[in-house]
């Protein structure tokens, strides 16, 4: 198990308005790896996602599948997000998808 792992886990989770991984989205701010526990950092798109619980739920469930994770922390973190965050992967996943 290492923060790779986990980072490679959270590829698996998708932004609940576009199928695109939360990671790509540049919601992802930060992984670390504390013994059996995983210390996740997520902003979200606008103060008032609706979907923050949807996000951290989808986000515990992967990462607790992860072998030797045990038990997951989601530290929400506002700051600011913008365009410039998602990706290049994103980028060319919602222009296929004709946003952006």
């Amino acid at each position: 198990m290492t923060v790779e792992a986990l980072h490679a886990a959270l590829r698996d989770v998708e932004d609940p308005e576009y199928p695109i991984s939360i990671v790509d989205m540049g919601l992802v701010r930060g992984v670390e790896l504390h013994g059996t526990r995983a210390h996740i950092k997520l902003t979200y798109t606008s103060m008032g996602c609706p979907c923050q619980d949807l996000i951290k739920a989808d986000v515990r469930e992967r990462l607790l599948r992860v072998d030797g994770v045990e038990e997951v922390e989601i530290e929400e973190v506002f700051e600011e997000w913008r365009r410039e965050h998602i990706s290049r992967r994103g980028v060319k996943a919602l222009r296929e998808l004709g946003v952006g």
